[in-house]
Parts: structure tokens; C-alpha cells; sequence
């Protein structure tokens, strides 16, 4: 007979994170933001599952830095948005340059062009929730990314996802 303990079971992302996972928080002027420091894989593996963190409907904007197009959706389902999301992950982070931000009146997460997290609220329950995840607080880390100047490759699969999230969620340009 097999018993088991108290601890929590393993789950995969938390097993094979890499050791400079995490974030800084900061009070700005009325709200609080997060900054997430991780590898792209990871960052989007977060971006999905903090967006369960969402009510119901959801607002979403995204921006293609290829094409220089920018859409947006106001009160769409969240199980549609988190199903977007994760069809987002594998071209996403093979690509990047696209801008993906899911937000209501209250949070706001976004990931940006070179696969950066960040998480916005008036209130600082994304310090909880990142703890919870797993995620070291800093005091201060890396500068953020900047994007960069040259032209992004094509990416016709991420082309062709992004087309479809965009039928998906009803996305209206910007």
C-alpha cells in the first residue's frame, strides 16, 4: 500500500524552472505592478495560467509587431481567452513580437513583444499568487529587454495563429 504525504504534488513547470525565476513588486502610483523574470517557454506557461485568475469576461488587446496591426475585444469569455493563449505558446515563443494583454477594471497581465510578463492591479494580490506559483521575490533584477530594431523575421505560423485567435475571440482592429 502506497501512502501519501502532505506536500503538494510536483507539477511539471515548477520541477524544471529555471533557478532565475522571479519577480519584482512595486507600488506605483495607484495600482501595483509585477515584473516576471523567466526563459520565453515559461513566461507563456505563467501568462496562461495567471489568466485563470480573471472573472469571466475579460477585455483583450494585442498588437503584431510584424505587421503593425493591433486588435482588441471588449468582455470576451476568459475560457476562450486562456484557449487562445495556449494556441499562442508554441508560436509565440519561437517567434515573439507580438503584444498580449488580457485586463479588466481591476488587473491587468501583459506580455510583451520579447516575451516579457508583467502583472497590473489596484490592489497587490499578484504578489500572493506569484508566491504561490513558485516565483522568488527580488528587489531588483535585470533591466527589461528592449525590443529590438531590426525587422522581425516572418513567421508564417504565427501569422496563421494569430489569424485564427483573431476570428476566435472576435477581435475588432484598433
Amino acid at each position: 500500500m502506497i501512502f501519501r504525504g502532505r506536500e503538494p504534488e510536483a507539477v511539471v513547470w515548477r520541477r524544471f524552472r529555471s533557478g532565475l525565476d522571479g519577480f519584482t513588486f512595486e507600488r506605483e502610483d495607484d495600482h501595483y505592478a509585477a515584473r516576471i523574470v523567466t526563459n520565453a517557454e515559461r513566461a507563456l506557461d505563467l501568462f496562461h495560467a495567471l489568466s485563470a485568475n480573471f472573472p469571466p469576461a475579460v477585455d483583450v488587446a494585442l498588437e503584431d509587431r510584424r505587421s503593425g496591426r493591433t486588435y482588441g475585444v471588449v468582455a470576451a469569455a476568459l475560457p476562450d481567452v486562456r484557449d487562445a493563449i495556449a494556441r499562442l505558446k508554441v508560436p509565440l515563443s519561437s517567434y515573439g513580437g507580438v503584444e498580449l494583454s488580457v485586463y479588466t477594471t481591476e488587473d491587468q497581465l501583459t506580455l510583451t513583444p520579447v516575451l516579457e510578463l508583467y502583472a497590473f492591479s489596484r490592489t497587490d494580490r499578484w504578489l500572493y499568487v506569484l508566491l504561490g506559483k513558485g516565483l522568488v521575490e527580488h528587489a531588483r533584477l535585470d533591466p527589461p529587454r528592449s525590443p529590438a530594431d531590426a525587422p522581425l523575421a516572418a513567421a508564417p505560423e504565427l501569422e496563421a495563429a494569430l489569424a485564427t485567435v483573431v476570428e476566435q475571440l472576435g477581435l475588432q482592429p484598433a
